[in-house]
């Protein structure tokens, strides 16, 4: 089965930074788009930033210039490093991937959530 493992975060004063890993396992084929989402207690999920298979990136609304998505030369690992962090940004941190197994089913899989909370 396909797994998507996520870890790195944490408790980070206003200001600081964080790096956040999602690692994935199982049996795959190929890994598409690789996505980072967050979810606050009473809100929707949100995307925030996005890295296709040709390494194209793309940060969402209010991270962008602060938050940087990047692959491993594997391409089974996606990290998204986090700076000049905010008390907003505080969320459950969730990775996406767009994953064909080996069975030649295609789906999009998530991990169970990284806390990251940023606060003084």
């Amino acid at each position: 089965q396909v797994q998507l493992v996520e870890s790195g975060g944490g408790l980070v004063l206003p200001g600081g930074s964080l790096r956040l890993s999602c690692a994935a396992s199982g049996n795959i084929l190929s890994i598409n788009a690789m996505d980072w989402y967050r979810q606050s207690p009473g809100k929707q999920r949100e995307l925030v930033a996005s890295i296709t298979g040709g390494g194209s990136t793309d940060d969402e609304g209010s991270v962008k210039g602060r938050f940087t998505i990047s692959r491993d030369n594997a391409k089974t690992t996606v990290y998204l490093q986090m700076n000049s962090l905010k008390p907003e940004d505080t969320a459950v941190y969730y990775c996406n991937a767009d994953i064909l197994t080996g069975g030649w089913i295609r789906k999009d899989y998530w991990g169970q959530g990284t806390q990251v909370t940023v606060s003084s």
